[in-house]
């Protein structure tokens, strides 16, 4: 199993890291990705992957919540870092619109800016959407060539909004804890993304699943969202793992035992 998505590289983990890293390894999960939020991040971010080789990959990006009148300095001042640091992916970018929309604009002006990043260095994106899907697919439709490839993270639309992504691209997309509350309808969009197309996450330390939800989360958490998506499909959860393992490795170019 990989966690495709996870924070490991923030505050919260500053006295167990290691211990975290080791409870993942120890359940089975092989890989772990860490996206970026903001310029702050990046040496706590390339720290951690430095300190666990082979183990982690980054994506370099700005966070949409983290979006706002200077955002064009940022950009400009985290461009060059791609290059220093050689990350599997650009993100995570995209809009959420949750808690304010006052910077709306901006953050469709800078993720289309990081779409263009991708194209540039031939990886994909990792998107964050939230209460904003019609925004993204307007960057989207407006980007002016073939779009990159990509993951939509925590993926929590309707089966009928997975199909307004696809009409946009072959994107894959990240099912993390929530699919196991009692209340989540992210179980629903699982048939129609299928197997092939599912990416497994945590979102640490956000979003813990059953039976640990309202704790910390870490990657140790995976089996629990594998074992979900597998009893809810009908298939086994080896045959989860060894898909969404794949998705991921070829998504993201991995180079992983």
């Amino acid at each position: 199993m990989l966690d495709s998505h996870s924070h490991i590289y923030s505050h919260e983990f500053d006295d167990d890291r290691d211990l975290v890293i080791a409870r993942a390894r120890e359940v089975g999960v092989r890989h772990i990705v860490l996206p970026n939020e903001n310029l702050e991040s990046v040496p706590r971010l390339v720290a951690t992957r430095d300190a666990y080789p082979g183990y982690i990959s980054i994506a370099l990006g700005l966070h949409p919540e983290d979006v706002d009148a200077g955002y064009e300095a940022v950009l400009a001042a985290m461009r060059p870092l791609l290059d220093e640091h050689q990350p599997v992916a650009v993100g995570e970018i995209g809009i959420d619109l949750y808690w304010d929309a006052t910077w709306r604009d901006q953050q469709m002006a800078a993720l289309d800016t990081q779409l263009h990043w991708c194209k540039e260095l031939g990886i994909p994106f990792i998107i964050h959407c939230r209460n904003a899907l019609d925004e993204i697919l307007s960057v989207m439709d407006n980007f002016g060539e073939t779009l990159p490839p990509g993951v939509f993270h925590s993926f929590t639309g309707t089966p009928q909004e997975v199909e307004q992504v696809r009409r946009r691209g072959d994107f894959y997309f990240g099912v993390n804890g929530i699919v196991t509350f009692k209340k989540s309808e992210v179980k629903e969009i699982l048939p129609v993304v299928g197997l092939d197309r599912l990416l497994l996450e945590t979102d640490s330390p956000y979003l813990a699943p059953v039976p640990n939800r309202g704790k910390r989360n870490e990657s140790a958490n995976i089996p629990y969202i594998c074992n979900y998506i597998a009893e809810y499909l009908g298939v086994s959860p080896s045959e989860v793992s060894a898909s969404t393992d794949r998705n991921a490795i070829s998504l993201f170019n991995l180079h992983i035992q």
